[in-house]
């Protein structure tokens, strides 16, 4: 008895022992740093004496973690306010949380700080009813140049010419100064014959012009921005000099240009001009007054960095941004321009992370951006962005992976999730960038989100052309809303853009719609080079340009129960001719009173179609490229499908419900809820996401100008 009675008091005073010789090894202690507007870097911290940058406070963190082992939350807290960033917040393996105690940068409750890497400007004066100006010091004194400028919050346009549409080159030529490859040389002069509505305006051209103007070729799915190296009035030619055309896609006579960065171009509301004397020049948009009215310039390139160690392979890890808005942020022209990249490859992020684990965007904004909004890239795993808001961009939204393959299977980038997001309104620097570009990667999900406003594709899966191998599998794009795409600027799009092998990546349960290129390639659901393994399925697609499905070339694809509507040229196509089983097509609605049915090769290739249900209002006799339904049928093809009306509710409205559900029995059609892809949550956030009818007309109109142009 008293040996037993020992024992349970040795027992239950071991813990309290333990406790009292090591106290710092299991208290669990809470870290928080306050940031204010109004605070000072020489504070501690605390509530009651704020930091006053992010940049301090993490300082201010990494001097607390050092002093001694702390176990439990770390917080840094942002007030209300506006903050100013000069320099991007760097943050590294040793500003790491756990999974437990991971790192917040939250927002003070009800607080709604916006913080900035630019700066504002001193107030516009006036030089005339049309013409503001600000005087800016800096830039002739220091040389600062900027090349976006945020107005009221709202991306003004730097003077350019036209002021919509292009300028058509006449004729190219090229002159190869230090040999590279077969593809393209390393250094060349290209010659480039000019129609005279764009010369006229290089004739009037000063020293200065030359020097600053920016030209910005849209040529097939690619832009290239160059400076002007050279114009001779009387052969009306412009020279270039930088890399060589590639081979698969050079300067022709259907390259588009526009050119920037010249007074004289300083012509309609909205456009700026930064004179090297140090002027700012501004033509008010209507509504806008002198006091009403303020001008930000943007510093930093980048907001955020999350950097491991790519030497070791530690990363950084356990980090959460909550409730957090940054804008304005700046991309610079490199002095030979940028040469032409599919997807706006190599432009970097507003947010950049390498080597980085368990990073959350929640609740965040990013706007007003010169390039991409949040780019994970190497070795980055379990991270995830959601219910966050990305507009105004200089290129295009998220991007996933790194477009060179990585040298170790653990360094792939892979289990990104993007969900219930709205990213809107970009490709204004690169109009090649895409909404959301997966590069070598995999096991990523890009669902519920919003994605609009492009110039190029929604969503762009995979980075291999052809058949060699690539690590991208196993990506979910599904209950996307993807829409008003391309503006006619550029070619060889889609809704959502698929390359390479892909097996186990599944495109279903997406809206897409409003799809429309330059030329060539305005299609809904697009396999491109090599596309292999991928499912669609339950997708909603129509109104696109070129057709609401087609398939360059790749092998066993699944395209099955969707409802491909009213396409304007035609509604299926396909291109390559392979040996091989290049995709199924089953269990589909296919509805069009505008265009043909297929169009390039589909009736060529080796396909198995069968289970669908063809209907145009304007003739029951369709026709499959060169055979009637009978004759199609009699070779082999759609054996089983049917020729009928489905009895959509009201198309022209765009509401594809079934009323006529004995045709969906009858190829085995499940009908699927449509009005579920897109954001969820509440109502503000949905009627964040609806889209602005005067950009619905403003893309109607650019639609009318590029079928009318000559």
């Amino acid at each position: 008895m008293n040996l037993s009675l020992r024992t349970f008091f040795t027992f239950i005073a071991l813990p309290a022992f333990f406790f009292l010789i090591h106290p710092k090894e299991i208290q669990a202690v809470e870290i928080k740093i306050h940031v204010s507007a109004s605070g000072n870097n020489q504070n501690p911290g605390t509530k009651e004496l704020p930091v006053a940058s992010l940049n301090r406070a993490i300082d201010q963190l990494r001097k607390l973690k050092a002093s001694e082992k702390r176990t439990g939350p770390l917080q840094i807290i942002i007030s209300d306010g506006e903050y100013f960033m000069q320099e991007p917040l760097v943050l590294g393996p040793e500003d790491s949380g756990t999974t437990e105690s991971p790192l917040v940068f939250k927002t003070e409750e009800n607080a709604s700080p916006v913080i900035y890497g630019g700066t504002k400007l001193q107030p516009f004066e006036k030089v005339s009813q049309t013409l503001w100006r600000i005087k800016i010091p800096e830039v002739a004194q220091y040389g600062w140049n900027f090349e976006q400028l945020y107005v009221n919050g709202k991306r003004a346009v730097r003077a350019k010419s036209p002021n919509s549409g292009f300028f058509f080159l006449k004729d190219v030529s090229e002159k190869t100064v230090i040999p590279l490859n077969e593809y393209y040389s390393k250094l060349a002069v290209q010659n480039m014959k000019l129609n005279p509505d764009g010369a006229g305006i290089l004739k009037n051209f000063t020293q200065d012009d030359f020097e600053n103007a920016v030209i910005t070729f849209y040529h097939k799915w690619d832009n290239s921005r160059r400076k002007i190296s050279g114009f001779d009035c009387d052969s009306l030619s412009l020279v270039v000099i930088g890399e060589g055309m590639r081979q698969w896609n050079k300067y022709d006579n259907k390259t588009r240009y526009t050119i920037e960065n010249y007074q004289a171009a300083l012509d309609t509301c909205g456009e700026w001009f930064l004179d090297r004397s140090g002027y700012l020049f501004y033509i008010p948009r209507p509504g806008e007054t002198i006091e009403n009215t303020v001008a930000t310039a943007p510093v930093s390139g980048q907001f955020i960095i999350l950097k491991g160690n790519d030497e070791t392979g530690e990363k950084v890890k356990n980090i959460r941004f909550e409730g957090l808005s940054f804008q304005v942020s700046a991309y610079k022209m490199p002095a030979n321009g940028n040469e032409p990249a599919q997807a706006a490859f190599p432009v970097e992020a507003s947010v950049m992370a390498d080597f980085a684990e368990n990073i959350s965007f929640v609740d965040c904004e990013i706007s007003n951006t010169g390039n991409n909004a949040i780019w994970f890239r190497n070795a980055c795993t379990n991270c995830r962005i959601e219910h966050c808001y990305f507009h105004d961009l200089g290129a295009g939204g998220v991007k996933i992976g790194n477009y060179v393959q990585p040298d170790k299977p653990e360094n792939l980038t892979q289990n990104i999730v993007i969900d219930n997001n709205i990213i809107r309104s970009g490709g204004f620097v690169f109009p090649c960038a895409v909404g959301v570009t997966l590069f070598n990667t995999s096991d990523n999900q890009i669902i519920h989100n919003e994605i609009a406003d492009f110039r190029y594709s929604g969503v762009s899966v995979g980075w291999v052309w052809g058949y060699t191998y690539s690590p991208s599998k196993r990506n979910k794009i599904e209950f996307n809303h993807i829409h008003h795409l391309g503006w006619g600027e550029l070619c060889d799009m889609g809704g959502v853009y698929c390359l390479g092998g892909s097996e186990g990546t599944t495109v279903n349960n997406n809206v897409i719609h409003h799809v429309y290129s330059f030329d060539y390639g305005g299609w809904g659901l697009y396999t491109d080079e090599g596309s292999t393994g991928i499912v669609m399925e339950n997708n909603l697609v129509y109104n696109c340009k070129n057709s609401g499905f087609h398939q360059h070339y790749g092998k066993e694809n699944i395209i099955r129960n969707n409802i491909l509507a009213n396409n304007m040229k035609a509604q299926l196509q396909a291109t390559r001719i392979e040996d091989h089983l290049s995709f199924t097509f089953s269990n589909n609605i296919i509805w069009f009173n505008i265009g043909d049915l297929l169009t390039s090769n589909w009736n060529k290739i080796n396909l198995q179609t069968d289970k669908n249900c063809y209907w145009d209002p304007r003739n029951k006799n369709i026709q499959f490229k060169n055979q009637s339904f009978a004759e199609w049928q009699k070779a082999g093809k759609d054996v089983h499908s049917i020729i009928a009306d489905p009895g959509f509710v009201n198309p022209s409205a765009f509401d594809f419900r079934i009323k006529n559900k004995s045709v969906a029995r009858k190829i085995g059609f499940r009908e699927f809820d449509y009005s579920q892809a897109g954001v969820y949550g509440s109502e503000e956030w949905k009627k964040l996401a609806a889209f602005d009818p005067e950009i619905v007309k403003q893309f109607e109109k650019a639609i009318l100008r590029n079928e009318n142009r000559k």
